[in-house]
C-alpha cells in the first residue's frame, strides 16, 4: 500500500512540476514533510527496526523530488 501511494505521489508531482513548475514546490515541500514525518515515526522503533520501518519514507521523499525535478527539467526543455 505505502508503495503504491509513493508511485501516486510522484506521478502527481511530475505532472504538476511540468505543467506549472512554481506552483510545484509547495506540494513537493508538503511530500517531503509528510514522508519526513513517518521517517521519524518510523526511526522511533528499537535497534534495527528502527531504520528498517523509516527508510520506505526516506526512499519516497527521494523519489518524490527526483520526480518533481524531472518534470521542471522536461518543461525546461520545451521550446515554448
Amino acid at each position: 500500500m505505502l508503495i503504491g501511494a509513493i508511485i501516486v505521489v510522484c506521478v502527481v508531482l511530475l505532472i504538476l512540476a511540468f505543467l506549472a513548475p512554481r506552483l510545484s514546490h509547495g506540494p513537493e515541500r508538503g511530500a517531503h514533510s509528510a514522508f519526513g514525518l513517518g521517517s521519524r515515526a518510523g526511526s522511533k522503533a528499537p535497534g534495527p527496526l528502527g531504520r528498517l520501518f523509516s527508510k520506505p519514507f526516506r526512499s519516497g521523499s527521494k523519489y518524490a523530488g527526483r520526480s518533481a525535478s524531472a518534470g521542471r527539467r522536461g518543461r525546461g526543455k520545451l521550446p515554448l
